[in-house]
């Protein structure tokens, strides 16, 4: 199972957007919706680091400099972190779809099974949180782009945020959906916790940044 996970995970990066929207729109259970919370938080972080190297050696922005590289730097490795994480949610998923179809002809094939079950719906909510923490981080760099990097690009920066609050609230739905089938209360109530806090005021920030950026087009 390891070995086939693995296969079909380096596929989920590694294949043309054509066809993994080909297998997205399929009956396959997988990728699905963390998947594209990774993605959407990816896109955000590429269109912030395109920002910032239109910036970088122009004309104009002497005074920047610095602080557009360091949220390159940011934005680059946030870009790379949602990328892996797209396989990550493909892993967590398969290996809940394993247990699901584990034995359970007697008490401890049950017992088993019910072990196994409630391990991978641990995996398959904290994925999703940890693509919510990566896009609300995607998000933060947002605001200071579109404020320092190239006017001609501060659209793009717009866009960034946009698709970073996506992610963040359709990876919160995967979260949220885990937990109605975890029994560990206090894992449940911990995890709540993480992502209220990445949610609250989400939505005040991305309008915030969207005007921002309308008044300079």
């Amino acid at each position: 199972m390891a070995d086939q996970i693995g296969t079909q995970t380096a596929l989920m990066t590694d294949r043309p957007v054509t066809a993994f929207l080909d297998v997205l729109a399929s009956s396959a259970p997988a990728p699905g919706g963390g998947a594209v919370a990774a993605l959407a938080g990816a896109l955000g972080s590429a269109l912030v680091s395109m920002v910032a190297n239109l910036t970088l050696g122009k004309a104009g922005y002497e005074g920047v400099q610095g602080r557009v590289g360091e949220l390159l730097g940011q934005s680059e490795g946030l870009r790379r972190r949602l990328a892996a994480l797209i396989a990550d949610d493909y892993d967590a998923f398969m290996r809940l779809s394993g247990a699901m179809k584990m034995p359970r002809s007697s008490d401890a094939e049950k017992a088993a099974r019910t072990a196994a079950l409630q391990a991978a719906l641990k995996g398959a909510s904290e994925v999703p949180l940890q693509i919510a923490e990566a896009c609300a981080a995607a998000m933060q760099l947002c605001r200071p782009m579109a404020e320092i990097g190239n006017k001609n690009a501060v659209s793009d920066a717009g866009v960034a945020v946009l698709l970073a609050e996506a992610g963040l609230r359709s990876a919160a739905l995967n979260v949220l959906i885990n937990h109605g089938l975890i029994k560990d209360a206090e894992f449940v109530a911990a995890q709540r916790a993480r992502l209220d806090g990445l949610l609250a005021g989400s939505g005040v920030r991305r309008d915030e940044v969207y005007d921002y950026v309308v008044s300079r087009l």
